[in-house]
């Protein structure tokens, strides 16, 4: 029976969860470690391979950017490693520490494989429509594009939805991951066809610290008043969205219990720009059958559920509010014309699965 430890890295945090594979998934153990440093997730890797233990025959790793070539589950070798190096600047939050815990992998599991599932992944069914950006050539040429992320979790979210309702899946979906990192994704019968994350993951709706979509002339302006580029990124990445927008946190579950006018318009804010991104992916589909909300926002936090589908009511949302209120998995009324869920994510489980049938494919 073949062991499996997933790795997903945050820029803060590490999830670690172990698995059997048979002809199942079998999940065994799982271990978090959050308000990590830079630097930290090394050390903090030993220490969760000391809760799970270290008997371990496959490692795959959660990596942020695949780029326009890579797709997994693949194998890392050295010219892996230098291809996801190269995207770094895409990704400056997450694609350091994901490569960072593959070289502690494989010093620390030397004899384990190490492979990895891409959050790109997912988006590479986009049509140019929706990946082209208008910039002249080489830029496109040089991979200046849209990519989209959280693929991994979009991926586990539409096979959850044709498990509880085939007819949904192979309809006009909307999935919002609603969490410190954010982003909506048009699903049309499995595939994604549109997405708000876009080069990086700053674009689309506000984050924790990320500003979401922004005039691109704010950066000018910016950089013009004297900002050297490194602080812009900081700026970008850490300072801004709702920890900017409150002046206090960009933690939601913190804003929803503040009463203080600041945490109040922060909220808001972010249910508005959620709202607003719902009808463009149901644009870019000529509709929509179904939301789901998904995430740590999307999954615990019931009012901010409640204020972003009351504004989409004109789609054909229809609110159920006691359903919504007990974080039940339907939230819609049963007539709805869009039928409206909250489905639980799980990455480390999608890695599994995904790595198993990779496996009995090459066997």
């Amino acid at each position: 029976m073949t062991q499996l430890l997933a790795v997903n890295a945050g820029s803060s945090s590490l999830k670690l969860a172990r698995f059997a594979l048979a002809d199942t998934v079998q999940a065994l153990a799982t271990a978090s470690l959050n308000g990590l440093a830079a630097g930290d997730h090394a050390d903090a890797l030993q220490q969760g391979l000391q809760q799970l233990g270290a008997d371990v025959d496959v490692v795959v790793h959660r990596i942020v950017h695949g780029g326009e070539h890579r797709c997994g589950p693949e194998r890392i070798d050295n010219g892996v490693m230098r291809e996801l190096e190269a995207l770094v600047p895409l990704a400056p939050l997450h694609q350091p520490v994901g490569l960072q815990l593959v070289t502690a992998c494989q010093q620390q599991l030397p004899d384990a494989m190490q492979y990895a599932c891409y959050d790109t992944d997912f988006h590479r069914s986009l049509p140019a429509l929706q990946y082209r950006l208008p910039l002249p050539a080489p830029w496109p040429q040089q991979g200046v594009r849209q990519y989209g992320f959280h693929g991994i979790s979009y991926q586990y979210l539409s096979d959850c939805l044709l498990q509880i309702d085939p007819q949904a899946h192979a309809g006009r979906v909307v999935i919002a991951h609603l969490g410190a990192g954010a982003s909506l994704c048009a699903v049309n019968n499995g595939n994604s066809v549109a997405t708000t994350m876009g080069f990086s993951a700053l674009d689309g709706v506000p984050m924790a610290t990320r500003p979401g979509r922004l005039d691109a002339g704010v950066l000018l302006h910016l950089l013009r008043q004297g900002m050297d580029v490194d602080a812009l990124e900081h700026l970008l990445y850490h300072d801004s969205g709702l920890k900017a927008l409150s002046g206090s946190s960009g933690d939601m579950q913190a804003l929803l219990a503040d009463a203080g006018e600041a945490a109040r318009f922060a909220v808001d804010y972010f249910c508005d720009r959620v709202a607003r991104e719902v009808a463009v992916m149901a644009s870019a589909m000529g509709g929509i059958d179904a939301l789901v909300f998904s995430g740590g926002i999307g999954e615990h936090a019931a009012s901010v559920r409640a204020h972003i589908m009351q504004r989409c009511q004109w789609l054909g949302v229809q609110l159920d509010a006691a359903a919504n209120q007990a974080h039940a998995q339907c939230l819609s009324q049963p007539d709805s014309p869009v039928t409206c869920y909250r489905l639980p994510t799980d990455e480390a489980l999608a890695m599994a699965c995904q790595l198993q049938r990779c496996l009995q494919s090459r066997a």
